[in-house]
């Protein structure tokens, strides 16, 4: 009999890996009315709103001034950077091709891990590394041996990934400081401060837009950008941060899905292949006998 808090359990995974695979979907139909900028302005205004009144229910204080500029340089890596370059990206790249790209993110991480702060990566992280690249070539093949094209849209995903990357090992001592809940807020708050310079135009760019899109932007700020760091808060409290995090491997897998049904976007073969390589590299190169304090950092795949 599987008991109540199995079940929640269960449920919060569904939500956190649904929503995070979602925004791959949301990103692409939102491009149909609005710039990559202003969909990332846009998305990180409704967003902050909506964490400033969980601020002010939770009664959330202020960060330390000294760990300011740290805190808004990650929060533009991670979310201004981030998300704007993968909305770049997406102009010419698929929603599902876009959420295996950013499954490289873990590998990323690692690499960075291993440079800046001496953890060791092993000879099973450097063969994990290198068939995760490998599975990156393939899904550049766009469908076609003959057809190899590494184009400038899988290039900013990477980059995307990169800055992603960046964000999650550099945040790990302020995760201790400040919780996870707290911190993302911090980082939100800076990355949209980053992208207001994108504002002119937003307003035009709202009227002219259909309202179905705009409301799918609101969508994308609120519950791909939001909920999912209080799920997978939840799931981390009671299940620990490794087993928190395992399941958002399938991330790209909900993502070809939710893509198919909303937008009608059927993966060409080597997709399938690349995919299946470059995930298969990342659980080769992130397993570890034991890591419950940089999981949270290795495993994720957001949007």
């Amino acid at each position: 009999m599987i008991r109540s808090l199995d079940l929640k359990i269960i449920f919060a995974h569904l939500i956190t890996i649904g929503l995070w695979a979602s925004a791959f979907p949301g990103i692409r139909a939102a491009l149909i009315a609005y710039s990559p900028e202003h969909i990332s302005l846009l998305r990180l205004l409704i967003g902050s709103i909506a964490l400033m009144m969980v601020a002010i229910i939770r009664r959330i204080r202020l960060p330390i001034l000294k760990d300011i500029p740290i805190i808004a340089l990650l929060g533009f890596l991670g979310f201004s950077v981030y998300q704007t370059a993968l909305n770049y990206g997406e102009q010419t790249v698929n929603a599902g091709v876009a959420s295996l790209l950013v499954s490289t993110t873990p590998i990323f991480s690692a690499l960075l891990a291993c440079i800046f702060f001496r953890e060791k990566f092993g000879l099973r992280g450097w063969i994990g590394s290198l068939i995760g690249f490998f599975g990156v070539a393939f899904i550049s093949l766009n469908g076609s041996v003959a057809n190899f094209s590494f184009n400038i849209g899988v290039m900013l995903i990477l980059v995307a990934s990169l800055a992603e990357s960046i964000y999650f090992v550099f945040q790990h001592a302020y995760l201790r400081k400040y919780g996870v809940i707290t911190f993302t807020m911090y980082t939100i708050w800076s990355g949209t401060i980053f992208m207001l310079v994108f504002s002119p135009g937003l307003g035009e760019a709202i009227m002219h837009a259909p309202i179905d899109t705009t409301l799918v932007v609101v969508y994308l700020g609120i519950f791909p950008t939001v909920i999912p760091y209080f799920t997978l808060a939840y799931i981390t409290t009671r299940t620990g941060a490794s087993e928190a995090t395992s399941s958002l491997y399938l991330t790209p897998v909900f993502a070809f899905l939710i893509a198919w049904l909303w937008l009608n976007e059927i993966p060409y073969l080597l997709a399938i292949i690349g995919g299946v390589i470059t995930l298969s590299g990342v659980l080769i190169s992130n397993i570890k006998k034991a890591d419950t304090t940089t999981g949270n950092a290795r495993t994720r795949n957001t949007a």
